[in-house]
Protein backbone atom coordinates (compact mmCIF):
# COMPACT_ATOMS: atom_id res chain seq x y z
CA UNK A 1 0.00 0.00 0.00
CA UNK A 2 1.33 3.46 -0.85
CA UNK A 3 2.41 5.75 1.94
CA UNK A 4 -0.38 8.19 2.82
CA UNK A 5 2.15 11.03 3.03
CA UNK A 6 3.93 10.36 -0.26
CA UNK A 7 4.67 13.59 -2.09
CA UNK A 8 2.93 15.61 0.64
CA UNK A 9 5.86 18.02 0.83
CA UNK A 10 9.59 17.93 0.06
CA UNK A 11 11.66 16.07 2.63
CA UNK A 12 13.25 18.56 5.00
CA UNK A 13 13.68 18.86 8.73
CA UNK A 14 11.25 17.31 11.20
CA UNK A 15 10.55 19.96 13.84
CA UNK A 16 9.20 18.88 17.23
CA UNK A 17 7.56 21.70 19.21
CA UNK A 18 7.11 21.54 22.98
CA UNK A 19 8.40 22.22 26.45
CA UNK A 20 11.72 20.78 27.59
CA UNK A 21 11.42 19.43 31.12
CA UNK A 22 13.85 18.04 33.64
CA UNK A 23 12.46 14.89 35.27
CA UNK A 24 13.55 14.62 38.89
CA UNK A 25 13.42 11.05 40.19
CA UNK A 26 13.29 10.54 43.96
CA UNK A 27 13.11 6.89 44.98
CA UNK A 28 9.92 5.65 46.63
CA UNK A 29 11.62 4.86 49.95
CA UNK A 30 13.13 8.30 50.44
CA UNK A 31 16.69 6.94 50.35
CA UNK A 32 17.68 9.86 48.10
CA UNK A 33 17.57 12.10 51.19
CA UNK A 34 20.16 9.96 52.96
CA UNK A 35 22.33 9.42 49.89
CA UNK A 36 22.27 13.11 48.99
CA UNK A 37 21.59 12.15 45.38
CA UNK A 38 18.61 12.98 43.18
CA UNK A 39 18.70 11.36 39.72
CA UNK A 40 17.23 13.27 36.78
CA UNK A 41 16.55 12.94 33.07
CA UNK A 42 16.20 15.52 30.30
CA UNK A 43 12.85 15.03 28.65
CA UNK A 44 9.47 16.34 27.62
CA UNK A 45 7.12 14.52 25.23
CA UNK A 46 8.14 16.32 22.07
CA UNK A 47 11.85 16.25 22.89
CA UNK A 48 11.56 12.49 23.32
CA UNK A 49 10.27 12.34 19.74
CA UNK A 50 13.06 14.59 18.47
CA UNK A 51 15.69 12.50 20.29
CA UNK A 52 14.45 9.24 18.76
CA UNK A 53 14.30 10.66 15.25
CA UNK A 54 17.85 12.02 15.50
CA UNK A 55 19.08 8.65 16.77
CA UNK A 56 17.36 7.02 13.78
CA UNK A 57 19.34 9.24 11.41
CA UNK A 58 16.53 11.60 10.39
CA UNK A 59 16.99 15.40 10.22
CA UNK A 60 15.49 16.19 13.62
CA UNK A 61 15.00 19.73 14.92
CA UNK A 62 13.49 21.00 18.16
CA UNK A 63 11.71 24.18 19.17
CA UNK A 64 11.30 25.09 22.81
CA UNK A 65 11.84 28.15 24.99
CA UNK A 66 14.65 28.33 27.52
CA UNK A 67 16.08 31.12 29.68
CA UNK A 68 19.27 32.71 28.40
CA UNK A 69 21.72 31.36 30.96
CA UNK A 70 24.58 28.90 31.39
CA UNK A 71 22.31 26.00 32.35
CA UNK A 72 20.40 26.37 29.08
CA UNK A 73 23.70 26.54 27.19
CA UNK A 74 24.75 23.22 28.72
CA UNK A 75 21.41 21.65 27.77
CA UNK A 76 21.68 23.05 24.26
CA UNK A 77 25.14 21.51 23.90
CA UNK A 78 23.77 18.20 25.20
CA UNK A 79 20.99 18.16 22.60
CA UNK A 80 23.26 19.15 19.73
CA UNK A 81 25.60 16.31 20.67
CA UNK A 82 22.62 14.04 19.95
CA UNK A 83 22.38 15.53 16.43
CA UNK A 84 19.25 17.53 17.23
CA UNK A 85 19.07 20.89 15.45
CA UNK A 86 18.48 23.41 18.26
CA UNK A 87 18.92 26.56 16.17
CA UNK A 88 15.30 27.64 16.59
CA UNK A 89 15.19 27.44 20.41
CA UNK A 90 13.77 30.71 21.70
CA UNK A 91 15.69 32.31 24.57
CA UNK A 92 13.65 34.28 27.08
CA UNK A 93 12.19 33.99 30.56
CA UNK A 94 13.75 32.86 33.82
CA UNK A 95 13.33 29.14 34.40
CA UNK A 96 13.18 25.61 32.98
CA UNK A 97 10.15 23.47 33.77
CA UNK A 98 10.51 20.51 36.12
CA UNK A 99 8.49 17.50 37.07
CA UNK A 100 9.00 14.99 39.84
CA UNK A 101 8.14 11.33 39.39
CA UNK A 102 8.91 8.76 42.04
CA UNK A 103 11.07 6.07 40.47
CA UNK A 104 9.08 3.02 39.47
CA UNK A 105 5.73 4.83 39.34
CA UNK A 106 3.64 5.43 36.23
CA UNK A 107 3.11 8.99 35.06
CA UNK A 108 -0.57 8.64 36.00
CA UNK A 109 0.37 7.86 39.59
CA UNK A 110 -0.19 10.39 42.40
CA UNK A 111 3.60 10.60 42.85
CA UNK A 112 3.71 12.89 39.80
CA UNK A 113 4.29 16.55 40.70
CA UNK A 114 4.63 19.31 38.11
CA UNK A 115 6.79 22.36 38.76
CA UNK A 116 6.52 24.16 35.47
CA UNK A 117 4.50 27.31 36.24
CA UNK A 118 6.13 30.47 34.86
CA UNK A 119 8.67 28.51 32.87
CA UNK A 120 10.16 30.04 29.74
CA UNK A 121 7.89 27.89 27.55
CA UNK A 122 4.79 28.72 29.62
CA UNK A 123 5.63 32.39 29.10
CA UNK A 124 5.40 32.23 25.30
CA UNK A 125 2.87 34.63 23.80
CA UNK A 126 1.56 35.26 20.27
CA UNK A 127 3.71 37.47 18.01
CA UNK A 128 6.80 36.68 20.09
CA UNK A 129 8.45 34.27 17.61
CA UNK A 130 9.27 34.66 13.92
CA UNK A 131 7.66 31.44 12.65
CA UNK A 132 8.80 32.03 9.09
CA UNK A 133 12.38 31.72 10.30
CA UNK A 134 11.65 28.76 12.60
CA UNK A 135 9.84 26.82 9.85
CA UNK A 136 12.41 27.48 7.14
CA UNK A 137 13.53 24.12 5.74
CA UNK A 138 10.94 22.18 7.76
CA UNK A 139 8.75 19.59 6.02
CA UNK A 140 7.21 17.93 9.10
CA UNK A 141 5.93 19.65 12.27
CA UNK A 142 5.04 17.69 15.40
CA UNK A 143 3.31 18.85 18.57
CA UNK A 144 1.25 17.34 21.35
CA UNK A 145 -1.84 18.16 23.37
CA UNK A 146 0.40 18.88 26.34
CA UNK A 147 1.40 22.23 24.81
CA UNK A 148 -2.03 23.92 24.71
CA UNK A 149 -2.77 22.52 28.18
CA UNK A 150 -0.08 24.73 29.72
CA UNK A 151 -1.75 28.13 29.38
CA UNK A 152 -4.15 30.07 27.22
CA UNK A 153 -1.26 32.06 25.75
CA UNK A 154 0.60 28.89 24.79
CA UNK A 155 -2.59 27.51 23.23
CA UNK A 156 -2.76 30.68 21.12
CA UNK A 157 0.90 30.24 20.16
CA UNK A 158 0.10 26.67 19.07
CA UNK A 159 -2.65 27.99 16.82
CA UNK A 160 -0.31 30.63 15.44
CA UNK A 161 2.47 28.21 14.49
CA UNK A 162 0.05 25.61 13.11
CA UNK A 163 -1.50 28.18 10.80
CA UNK A 164 1.98 29.17 9.64
CA UNK A 165 2.95 25.52 9.07
CA UNK A 166 -0.28 24.78 7.20
CA UNK A 167 0.26 27.78 4.95
CA UNK A 168 3.64 26.28 3.99
CA UNK A 169 2.10 22.85 3.22
CA UNK A 170 4.15 21.28 6.03
CA UNK A 171 2.99 17.84 7.19
CA UNK A 172 1.62 18.10 10.75
CA UNK A 173 1.29 15.40 13.40
CA UNK A 174 -0.28 15.56 16.84
CA UNK A 175 -0.22 13.30 19.88
CA UNK A 176 -3.46 13.55 21.85
CA UNK A 177 -1.76 12.90 25.18
CA UNK A 178 -4.02 14.03 28.01
CA UNK A 179 -2.59 15.41 31.25
CA UNK A 180 -5.39 16.02 33.74
CA UNK A 181 -3.02 17.86 36.08
CA UNK A 182 -2.64 20.54 33.42
CA UNK A 183 -5.65 22.30 31.78
CA UNK A 184 -6.04 24.56 34.82
CA UNK A 185 -6.64 27.91 33.13
CA UNK A 186 -10.40 27.69 32.70
CA UNK A 187 -10.53 25.85 29.39
CA UNK A 188 -11.18 22.18 28.71
CA UNK A 189 -9.45 20.21 25.94
CA UNK A 190 -12.66 20.12 23.94
CA UNK A 191 -12.61 23.95 23.87
CA UNK A 192 -9.14 24.11 22.33
CA UNK A 193 -8.05 20.90 20.65
CA UNK A 194 -10.52 20.68 17.72
CA UNK A 195 -9.26 24.00 16.37
CA UNK A 196 -5.69 22.75 16.49
CA UNK A 197 -6.31 19.22 15.26
CA UNK A 198 -7.96 20.51 12.09
CA UNK A 199 -4.42 21.26 10.85
CA UNK A 200 -3.15 17.71 11.44
CA UNK A 201 -2.33 15.12 8.77
CA UNK A 202 -1.55 12.42 11.36
CA UNK A 203 -3.43 12.06 14.66
CA UNK A 204 -2.19 9.68 17.34
CA UNK A 205 -3.68 8.81 20.72
CA UNK A 206 -6.32 6.39 21.92
CA UNK A 207 -10.09 6.19 21.76
CA UNK A 208 -10.52 7.71 25.22
CA UNK A 209 -8.30 10.69 24.41
CA UNK A 210 -10.29 11.26 21.22
CA UNK A 211 -13.46 11.38 23.30
CA UNK A 212 -12.01 13.78 25.88
CA UNK A 213 -10.33 16.13 23.44
CA UNK A 214 -12.36 15.90 20.25
CA UNK A 215 -15.79 14.82 21.45
CA UNK A 216 -15.68 11.54 19.50
CA UNK A 217 -17.92 9.24 21.60
CA UNK A 218 -16.69 5.88 22.88
CA UNK A 219 -18.99 2.98 23.76
CA UNK A 220 -19.61 3.41 27.51
CA UNK A 221 -18.93 -0.20 28.48
CA UNK A 222 -15.88 -0.78 26.28
CA UNK A 223 -13.41 -0.62 29.15
CA UNK A 224 -15.03 -3.68 30.71
CA UNK A 225 -14.62 -5.92 27.69
CA UNK A 226 -10.90 -6.64 27.76
CA UNK A 227 -11.23 -8.09 24.26
CA UNK A 228 -8.83 -6.99 21.56
CA UNK A 229 -11.43 -7.42 18.82
CA UNK A 230 -13.80 -5.02 20.55
CA UNK A 231 -11.08 -2.42 21.15
CA UNK A 232 -9.96 -2.63 17.53
CA UNK A 233 -13.55 -2.22 16.34
CA UNK A 234 -13.80 0.90 18.50
CA UNK A 235 -10.51 2.15 17.06
CA UNK A 236 -11.93 1.74 13.57
CA UNK A 237 -15.11 3.63 14.40
CA UNK A 238 -13.23 6.41 16.20
CA UNK A 239 -10.73 6.74 13.35
CA UNK A 240 -13.47 6.98 10.75
CA UNK A 241 -15.25 9.63 12.83
CA UNK A 242 -12.03 11.62 13.16
CA UNK A 243 -11.42 11.41 9.40
CA UNK A 244 -14.95 12.63 8.72
CA UNK A 245 -14.60 15.50 11.18
CA UNK A 246 -11.09 16.53 10.08
CA UNK A 247 -10.78 16.13 6.30
CA UNK A 248 -7.09 17.07 6.24
CA UNK A 249 -6.25 14.01 8.33
CA UNK A 250 -4.72 11.10 6.39
CA UNK A 251 -4.00 8.63 9.20
CA UNK A 252 -5.18 7.93 12.76
CA UNK A 253 -3.18 5.77 15.18
CA UNK A 254 -4.38 4.24 18.44
CA UNK A 255 -2.42 2.59 21.23
CA UNK A 256 -3.79 0.08 23.71
CA UNK A 257 -1.66 -0.43 26.82
CA UNK A 258 -3.23 -2.35 29.67
CA UNK A 259 -1.75 -3.17 33.05
CA UNK A 260 -1.28 -6.90 33.58
CA UNK A 261 -0.05 -7.42 37.13
CA UNK A 262 3.41 -5.85 37.29
CA UNK A 263 3.65 -5.85 33.49
CA UNK A 264 1.56 -4.81 30.52
CA UNK A 265 -0.21 -6.02 27.40
CA UNK A 266 0.37 -3.74 24.43
CA UNK A 267 -0.86 -3.46 20.85
CA UNK A 268 -1.71 -0.68 18.41
CA UNK A 269 -3.79 0.20 15.36
CA UNK A 270 -3.40 2.49 12.37
CA UNK A 271 -6.24 3.59 10.10
CA UNK A 272 -5.28 5.01 6.72
CA UNK A 273 -6.51 4.73 3.11
CA UNK A 274 -9.81 3.25 4.34
CA UNK A 275 -8.12 0.31 6.05
CA UNK A 276 -7.44 -0.52 9.70
CA UNK A 277 -4.09 -2.15 10.38
CA UNK A 278 -3.24 -3.64 13.76
CA UNK A 279 0.06 -4.68 15.26
CA UNK A 280 1.16 -7.87 16.90
CA UNK A 281 0.39 -8.00 20.62
CA UNK A 282 3.30 -7.69 23.04
CA UNK A 283 3.25 -8.89 26.65
CA UNK A 284 5.69 -8.52 29.50
CA UNK A 285 5.54 -9.17 33.23
CA UNK A 286 8.13 -6.53 34.09
CA UNK A 287 8.53 -2.88 33.06
CA UNK A 288 11.47 -0.62 33.89
CA UNK A 289 10.16 2.81 32.81
CA UNK A 290 6.84 3.63 31.17
CA UNK A 291 7.69 7.30 30.58
CA UNK A 292 8.20 8.09 26.91
CA UNK A 293 6.79 4.86 25.47
CA UNK A 294 3.98 6.72 23.69
CA UNK A 295 6.43 9.34 22.45
CA UNK A 296 8.54 6.54 20.99
CA UNK A 297 5.47 5.18 19.21
CA UNK A 298 4.81 8.64 17.79
CA UNK A 299 8.40 8.92 16.62
CA UNK A 300 8.10 5.49 15.01
CA UNK A 301 5.08 6.60 13.01
CA UNK A 302 6.92 9.69 11.78
CA UNK A 303 9.96 7.57 10.95
CA UNK A 304 7.89 5.16 8.87
CA UNK A 305 5.88 7.74 6.98
CA UNK A 306 8.91 9.99 6.41
CA UNK A 307 10.84 7.04 4.98
CA UNK A 308 7.81 6.06 2.87
CA UNK A 309 7.35 2.65 4.45
CA UNK A 310 3.93 1.12 3.91
CA UNK A 311 1.29 1.37 6.64
CA UNK A 312 1.82 -2.07 8.20
CA UNK A 313 5.61 -1.69 8.23
CA UNK A 314 5.24 1.73 9.81
CA UNK A 315 2.90 0.41 12.49
CA UNK A 316 5.06 -2.59 13.38
CA UNK A 317 8.18 -0.42 13.66
CA UNK A 318 6.41 2.15 15.83
CA UNK A 319 4.93 -0.55 18.08
CA UNK A 320 8.28 -2.25 18.59
CA UNK A 321 9.87 1.13 19.33
CA UNK A 322 7.26 1.86 22.00
CA UNK A 323 7.45 -1.61 23.53
CA UNK A 324 11.24 -1.69 23.76
CA UNK A 325 11.22 1.74 25.44
CA UNK A 326 9.49 0.11 28.43
CA UNK A 327 12.82 -1.55 29.29
CA UNK A 328 14.95 1.60 28.99
CA UNK A 329 15.42 3.95 31.93
CA UNK A 330 14.89 7.61 31.08
CA UNK A 331 12.53 9.62 28.93
CA UNK A 332 13.76 8.69 25.43
CA UNK A 333 14.86 5.53 23.65
CA UNK A 334 18.52 4.68 23.15
CA UNK A 335 17.95 1.98 20.51
CA UNK A 336 18.88 2.44 16.88
CA UNK A 337 16.41 1.89 14.05
CA UNK A 338 18.14 -1.40 13.21
CA UNK A 339 17.82 -2.64 16.81
CA UNK A 340 14.10 -1.77 16.83
CA UNK A 341 13.55 -3.47 13.48
CA UNK A 342 15.17 -6.59 14.92
CA UNK A 343 12.84 -6.41 17.92
CA UNK A 344 9.64 -6.52 15.82
CA UNK A 345 7.60 -9.52 16.86
CA UNK A 346 7.46 -12.13 14.08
Amino acid sequence: MANAFENKSPQGKILSFGELLLRICPDASGQWLHDNQLPFFVGGAELNVATALALWQLPSAYFTALPDNELSTQIDDYLRAKNIDTSSIHKHGDRIGLYYLTRGKDIKNNALIYDRANSAFAGLKPDMVNWGKVLDGVSWFHFSAICPAISEDVAAVCSEVLEAASARNITISVDLNYRSRLWKYGKHPIDIMPGLVEHADLIMGNVWAAETMLGIPVAPDIHESGQQSIYLKEALQTSQAIMAQYPKCKAVANTFRFDAGKGIDYYTALYTADKLHHSKQYETDKVLDKVGSGDCFMAGLIYGFYNQLDAQETLEFATAAAYTKLFIEGDATNLTAAQITNAIKP
